[in-house]
């Protein structure tokens, strides 16, 4: 039998494709990747291929990364793939390889903030086949239900050279969440695909079926990713508390969190990106639902977090901020990016946070929201994608080519749900992500 090594790239669709080589290859693949096209970006989650402006035309490579290496051993069965960039026959990034765009967002941070990026995705997911144990929120007949399968996860993420930090039985039914601990720069976005693949990978031989779709049932809880960040300076220290700063924030932090907000509603499209995103992202669900910035509120968009350490070198180091907007129908390198991008424009800006919001921003009226500088956040992918294309700012953030490309892709996304009704939209998502 021979090994094989799949090459992958976590896709405008948030979807992982590529080929798999023999692993004894692994040197010349390392330097010559696997052929690779470019209307591939094109194929949506649905597997329908959406508009595409190089059609037949063109070559490009998929070159594996060492350092995004996976290899799970599954009882005498190893599932090995290996993250990697798209690029050019002549070895240039292209440009719309989702880690190049990461990389130029992550470049930009560096140049206006001087800082680097520590980044964790917290992941909620559900388990699909099976019964379901009632009244087990938070609870611990729910997670010793599963507790082989969540055993099983926490080894391989280990073994990724990952940090496992905690897994458990969310709300919702057959729900999980699993943490890990924070990752720098690019890596951060590969161990998010690392932790979503091997959650499958890991139910799939435990005979079930783990799914990150954002929501099942539209009468039920959705699953969300929570995207946490801080920054790091030249000599590695945290830059990203003050205890002087509004809610601890450094100056830094604080400009780059007006950013994200200011520009919230225009990249929404980029790090919620379904057709269901928008039943998960209403009041009152604890996702996101204005540009509002909350202290240790969980129905915040963007939420300072709380610190349980004492000294004040331990919290400068535990504090960050997390971003709630988002799911795992996104790239988690283009969302990163998004919102790395927002957080750069706050720097240059100069922009100031607003005052973190206490009461329930729906019982406002939308001319109270407008005097305080808050919006509703779009309520549709359509709205989204609108708000993403009419933003100059936003788009400028990107090459030329990715607002149409983008657009048309989810576009066809849109055609393919279009005559479903909400529970038919929620199954179809199930099944692909």
């Amino acid at each position: 039998m021979t090994d094989l090594i799949f090459a992958a790239t976590c896709d405008l669709a948030g979807k992982v494709r590529g080929k798999a080589f023999p692993a004894d290859q692994l040197d010349k693949r390392l330097k010559r990747g696997v052929g690779w096209t470019p209307t591939n970006v094109q194929i949506t989650c649905f597997d329908s291929i959406a508009e595409s402006p190089f059609a037949a035309l063109g070559d490009l490579l998929l070159v594996p990364d060492s350092g995004a290496t996976v290899a799970a051993d599954f009882g005498g069965s190893t599932e090995r793939f290996m993250l990697g960039d798209i690029v050019t026959l002549d070895g240039a990034p292209w440009e719309l390889c989702t880690r190049a765009l990461l990389r130029s967002a992550l470049e930009r941070l560096q140049r206006v903030g001087g800082v680097s990026l520590l980044a964790a995705f917290e992941h909620e997911f559900q388990l699909t086949s099976g019964g379901s144990l009632l009244n087990e929120a938070y609870g611990r007949a729910g997670f010793e239900a599963q507790r082989g399968l969540c055993e099983a996860l926490m080894a391989h993420l280990a073994q990724a050279g990952l940090s496992p930090d905690s897994i458990m039985k969310e709300y919702g039914p057959n729900q999980y969440e699993v943490v890990i601990g924070p990752e720098k720069g690019v890596r951060a976005a590969d161990a998010a695909v690392m932790v979503r693949e091997l959650t499958r990978a890991t139910a799939r031989h435990a005979g079930d079926r783990a799914t990150y779709a954002p929501i099942l049932d539209p009468a039920s809880v959705g699953n969300g990713v929570h995207i946490h960040m801080s920054f790091l300076d030249a000599a590695g220290e945290s830059a990203t508390y003050d205890p002087d700063g509004v809610c601890g924030m450094s100056e830094l932090t604080a400009a780059f969190s007006a950013g994200v907000l200011r520009y919230l509603d225009s990249i929404l499209a980029l790090t919620a990106p379904s057709v269901v995103s928008y039943l998960r992202l209403t009041p009152h669900r604890w996702s996101a639902a204005y540009n509002n910035l909350g202290f240790r509120d969980r129905e915040a968009s963007l939420r300072v977090c709380p610190v349980t350490a004492k000294d004040p070198a331990s919290i400068a180091r535990q504090f960050n901020i997390e971003y709630r907007a988002a799911d795992a129908a996104a790239c988690p390198h283009l969302a990163l990016a998004a919102v790395v991008h927002a957080g750069c424009q706050g720097i240059e800006q100069g922009l100031r946070p607003p005052d973190p919001t206490e009461e329930d921003l729906s019982l406002l009226s939308a001319a109270d929201l407008e005097a305080r500088g808050f919006v509703r956040l779009p309520e549709t992918l359509e709205a989204a994608l609108a708000r993403f294309e009419a933003n100059d700012t936003v788009r400028g953030w990107f090459p030329d080519v990715f607002a149409p490309v983008y657009l048309a892709h989810k576009q066809a996304e849109i055609a393919h749900v279009a005559e479903m009704d909400a529970a038919a939209r929620c199954a179809a998502y199930s099944q692909t992500y």
